[in-house]
């Protein structure tokens, strides 16, 4: 594990020079969620596991130096994996996302269309919070409860209820089909990230953030193939909604997880890691020709 630019990033290999996969986490994890996936990858490809500004181990700016400019963005995120890699991968990139990290992944690839070669997205966010997928009657309510959570004590009231190891497996129990998987190893990845300083802004600051894109608008603007899979039991993002993802262009094709929750790469890796590996395989006949990373 190192640190570039403040942000937390795994990288392995086993002395190949393939395709560069850049794995990308969702909301409240970090690059250890990858991993029962990192070591089987890296041996045919250089595989990058990179905490997102805020969170895991990365710096957690205060947003509230940021004054009313929101800085915890898909945007804000999505310029950080292109930087990272033009600066260190210096190559082309698959992104393999989970979560809201496919939302990162697909903004990448619309700002700068060069550099992803293909996204792998496991179960994304359908942002079913976002504004504009509220009535018009609850739209108040939902600016008004943001404000209590950002600028007053219940917020940090309520990080604290949810950072405990009794609250962190509860909520991983409730999106893991295969409760089995909720070891205590997971817990403890999960929240000790969470209670270094500044991480309970960030989190207040995110399950405030209504706005940005939605994947729906998303997709018929990513140039690169798309493989979307899903896991059929996740009770937050529900497959059947997901499905309707399957009908844009660049999604080459929509694979069901049978019996996996939200986390299928954490859950099921016997399923996912193939799937990676297939796809990768299928879109890395051309190559940039760029120099490949070196890590001292």
């Amino acid at each position: 594990m190192w640190k570039w630019r403040g942000y937390t990033i795994r990288y392995q290999h086993c002395g190949t020079s393939g395709p560069a996969l850049v794995l990308i986490h969702g909301f409240g994890a970090n690059s250890d969620h990858w991993r029962k996936n990192i070591l089987v990858l890296a041996k045919s490809h250089r595989v990058y596991s990179i905490d997102l500004i805020g969170y895991g181990y990365s710096d957690k700016p205060n947003p509230r130096q940021f004054g009313s400019t929101s800085f915890y963005t898909f945007e804000t995120w999505a310029a950080q994996l292109n930087q990272f890699c033009e600066e260190v991968v210096k190559d082309e990139a698959f992104f393999i996302c989970n979560s809201i990290g496919g939302v990162v992944g697909l903004q990448a690839a619309v700002m700068e269309p060069k550099i992803c070669k293909g996204i792998m997205l496991l179960n994304i966010s359908l942002r079913m919070l976002h504004i504009t997928k509220q009535p018009w009657y609850g739209k108040p309510f939902i600016r008004s409860f943001q404000n209590l959570l950002r600028n007053t004590a219940v917020g940090q009231y309520f990080f604290k209820s949810v950072a405990t190891p009794e609250a962190v497996r509860n909520i991983l129990c409730q999106c893991y089909h295969d409760t089995s998987q909720v070891t205590e190893e997971l817990v403890q990845s999960i929240l000790r990230p969470g209670l270094e300083l500044g991480a309970a802004e960030v989190f207040l600051e995110f399950i405030c953030y209504s706005g940005g894109p939605l994947p729906e608008e998303l997709l018929p603007q990513v140039k690169c193939p798309v493989l979307i899979a899903w896991g059929d039991k996740d009770p937050w993002e529900p497959l059947e909604l997901g499905r309707a993802y399957q009908n844009f262009d660049s999604v080459e094709d929509f694979v069901v997880l049978p019996n996996v929750g939200h986390c299928p790469q954490d859950e099921a890796p016997n399923l996912v890691n193939p799937l990676v590996e297939s796809f990768v395989a299928r879109h890395s006949s051309s190559t940039s020709g760029l120099p490949t990373a070196t890590i001292s």
